[in-house]
């Protein structure tokens, strides 16, 4: 990010609806007075989030479990939140719990990142990023939100320690050398890591996973998400069309939305034109889980359509 503005997004994100909700604490929210610096947002609660945006700015974490650069990058925003001691909030927002505000930044793909400064929404950065950037990106954060007369600060706990993060275990190197390539944004480059991986152990969950996650984000760069709708409303059995809709959807946490669309294109599609349908369904039960109901059920109705 380099010159970023509380304005920049307008237009781009609508949080109308979510000004006038009460501004209800959030489940398991400390006593008033002491606060975390970083909290679960939702649907329900963002009222609240909106209003402390007036005092401190405040980082809206976009994210999905089934996302692997998501859980690469929240822990390093995590700590440099918790390093600033109450100058600014951190919102982690779970786009598959929380459809509304995943709709309401308009995430085209996540992990998402974007600050709120007086309730203007500020663009950050979207995918994996070093740590040092994030350092960087805070910093001009801050600056950006003096300027507008944001300079307050939470009251912190300060005999609360942090929660501890299990440290985790080493990656394989070729799942590291993947990592890598995900921050530096050479996507083409951790495609074959993971498919390297996958030639090793075609049972890699991990890699099967990081291969459909890192393979959709190579997909939507890009992409624009009104152009590709209008060109999917045009093809209605035009299979890259309606792949490029998908492709956004799943990268926004629309996961049904996503899975319909595609299920509804193989149902159209003559039983000769199929297969490249098939092979992106099952590609992308792969990325969000196989025991995920969501996938279960669209495996059900893939099944049907089969037999």
């Amino acid at each position: 990010m380099s010159e970023i503005s509380p304005t920049a997004l307008r237009g781009a994100v609508d949080l109308s609806t979510l000004r006038n909700r009460p501004a209800a604490p959030p489940e398991g929210a400390p006593a008033p007075g002491v606060v975390d610096v970083v909290v679960d947002a939702t649907d329900e609660t963002f009222g609240q989030i909106l209003e402390l945006s007036r005092t401190v700015p405040v980082v809206v974490d976009l994210w999905a479990e089934w996302c692997g650069p998501c859980k690469q990058l929240s822990p390093i925003i995590e700590k440099v939140t918790r390093e600033l001691g109450g100058r600014v909030l951190l919102a982690k927002v779970d786009v598959d719990a929380n459809p509304q505000l995943a709709q309401s930044f308009r995430a085209q793909s996540i992990p998402m990142v974007v600050a709120l400064i007086a309730g203007q929404p500020v663009p950050m950065f979207t995918g994996a990023v070093p740590e040092q950037q994030v350092r960087d990106v805070f910093a001009q954060l801050l600056q950006v939100a003096a300027q507008n007369g944001v300079t307050g600060s939470l009251a912190v706990d300060a005999d609360a320690e942090a929660p501890s993060t299990p440290e985790e275990p080493e990656l394989p190197p070729l799942h590291a050398e993947a990592f890598a390539a995900i921050e530096a944004g050479d996507y083409t480059a951790a495609i074959r890591a993971y498919e390297r991986a996958l030639a090793e152990n075609p049972r890699d969950e991990e890699a099967i996973a990081g291969l459909g996650q890192v393979r959709l984000l190579d997909r939507v760069q890009g992409l624009d998400l009104q152009a590709a709708r209008a060109a999917a409303a045009e093809g209605p059995l035009d299979v890259q069309a309606q792949f490029d809709v998908a492709d956004l959807d799943l990268a926004g946490g629309h996961v049904d939305d996503a899975f319909s669309r595609l299920l509804d294109l193989f149902a159209q599609l003559p039983s000769d034109q199929r297969t490249p349908v098939r092979e992106r369904l099952i590609e992308l039960f792969g990325l969000i889980g196989t025991g995920d109901p969501r996938v279960v059920a669209a495996r059900n109705r893939l099944s049907s359509l089969l037999f």
